[in-house]
């Protein structure tokens, strides 16, 4: 207990506490907006999925490069991004990113 005393009594100590309980609830944060930014319709189905992955921007080379870790991108349209391949287990993970605005099913399938 004296421990943590001291380490609060410092600035630097607060600062490593404060900054580590942000990162936790950010990350708490991110993984519980993943779950509404996933279109109902894909949750049942196949195991493997092909989607739409809307942003709120233009993607860049770094964006479809990040999700090339969980399918094939097919293409780019405007603001979204076509995955096809896609586990129904890392839709989770594919929502996670804070510059995913949703993740629907692809247009035509």
């Amino acid at each position: 207990m004296k421990l943590w005393h001291s380490i609060w009594q410092s600035s630097r100590g607060r600062i490593v506490i404060v900054s580590l309980f942000l990162f936790a609830a950010w990350q708490i944060y991110l993984e519980l907006a993943a779950s509404g930014k996933v279109d109902a319709s894909l949750r049942d189905g196949k195991n493997k999925v092909n989607v739409q992955v809307v942003l709120p921007f233009t993607p860049d080379r770094f964006h479809v490069m990040a999700m090339q870790q969980f399918g094939r991108v097919s293409g780019t349209e405007d603001t979204s991004i076509e995955v096809r391949g896609v586990k129904r287990d890392d839709l989770s993970s594919l929502a996670r990113p804070f510059w995913v605005k949703r993740i629907e099913p692809l247009k035509g399938d």
